[in-house]
């Protein structure tokens, strides 16, 4: 399962495994136990959280963890989220900490589930044809399948990009440093995401940047 979690101008894809969510159990267990005495909200004392206000609480941890760079912490926070809000897709968490001003945005309802089962056993991104522009969450959900995260090779760092024009998939140079794998990732995922909302046919578009081979 994969959650978008949106940090100003920037989105951070979070892959969470069914496993990781079945194993987890107990934990999002000891977390409802917690909120169950109530909850400081911001400026506010909430008695008993509803179910989406919980998933605001742990969203509010979920940003901690994105700062502190915990990837296991923050795999189990969107967890949580995603195992209590069925069809989320992306959460928005509320910089200034108020928590009750996140977001949540969640997938379109499926007419057909024979394509989406389809989908879901077949990691390349289908073609996409030319026509109107993407909505918000439809071009972050698409960005999300056509940049990979990084992923450590060796003693570096990589990621790669889906060329819709080719069908092939392009990686990037090898880094060192992962931090610099990351911000040019997010570059990446930008350009992709700005792309989409623009939109245009395979053809038409743009060569993947420089850094990629």
């Amino acid at each position: 399962m994969r959650l978008n979690a949106i940090v100003g101008d920037l989105v951070y894809t979070l892959e969470v495994p069914d496993t990781l969510i079945a194993e987890a159990d107990d934990f999002f267990a000891r977390l409802d136990r917690d909120m169950d005495h109530g909850w400081q909200m911001s400026r506010e004392w909430v008695p008993r959280p509803t179910r989406l206000e919980r998933c605001q609480i742990v969203a509010d941890k979920l940003l901690t963890t994105l700062e502190n760079e915990d990837d296991q912490l923050g795999r189990l926070m969107a967890g949580y989220i995603l195992s209590r809000l069925p069809d989320v897709a992306a959460v928005e968490p509320d910089l200034e900490g108020e928590i009750q001003n996140t977001r949540f945005q969640f997938n379109a309802p499926q007419t057909d589930p024979a394509p989406a089962q389809q989908a879901a056993t077949d990691r390349t991104p289908r073609p996409r044809t030319a026509g109107p522009g993407l909505d918000k969450f439809a071009a972050m959900a698409q960005a999300g399948q056509e940049v990979t995260q990084v992923f450590k090779v060796g003693k570096g760092y990589r990621f790669s990009v889906y060329d819709p024009a080719s069908g092939r998939w392009l990686e990037s140079p090898q880094f060192v440093d992962r931090n610099e794998a990351e911000r040019l990732r997010q570059m990446a995922f930008k350009d992709r995401f700005e792309s989409l909302q623009q939109g245009s046919a395979p053809a038409d578009q743009p060569r993947p940047r420089s850094h990629l081979g």
